[in-house]
């Protein structure tokens, strides 16, 4: 199966071959059909892969403070080797897409193979995503529609933090959807 994946330590992108998930009890399993890509969060992922690791502690300060915090309590050689082997493991990318139900988990009782879903999988043939993080799709709905419902709920969830209500007027600064 092919799946989208970017180096961490230098942003190079690839297609990698890797094995199909299997589906665990609270999952489904889903073939993806249509999968978003988010150019302002792709993007930045990428700028911030390409970034030298002094660049990448300058971009992330809350991850330079865990970094910070590790080498107080295990050691600059210690956390310096960690920090090596996590910037090796290559990231998936991408976080909304469409598709058909193929497999369900034992726990999973709202959907069926077959059913047509939006989901939060990341860019690959197949994914398995929790339950709570997909959604169905009606019929009429084509899957590259589909496929921005992650992203619509990112935004929906972005107004329920601010606890606007009705008749309220509200100034969005961003280019964003």
């Amino acid at each position: 199966m092919k799946q989208l994946q970017q180096s961490v330590n230098n942003g190079v992108l690839s297609i990698a071959n890797i094995p199909t998930p299997l589906v665990q009890p609270a999952e489904v399993l889903i073939a993806n059909v249509a999968s978003l890509v988010s150019a302002g969060t792709e993007k930045m992922t990428r700028e911030l892969a390409r970034k030298s690791l002094l660049g990448k502690a300058r971009a992330r300060p809350d991850q330079f403070r865990q970094v910070m915090q590790k080498i107080r309590t295990e050691g600059v050689r210690q956390t310096y080797q960690r920090v090596k082997a996590r910037l090796d493991v290559p990231m998936t990318m991408g976080y909304s897409s469409a598709g058909v139900v193929l497999a369900c988990g034992r726990d999973v009782q709202e959907f069926k193979p077959g059913d047509r879903v939006a989901s939060n999988g990341p860019h690959a043939e197949v994914v398995a995503v929790p339950r709570n993080l997909c959604a169905r799709v009606p019929d009429n709905v084509p899957f590259d529609q589909a496929a921005f419902a992650v992203m619509g709920a990112i935004s929906l969830q972005g107004v329920r933090l601010t606890k606007a209500h009705l008749g309220e007027t509200v100034l969005v600064i961003g280019l964003g959807l």
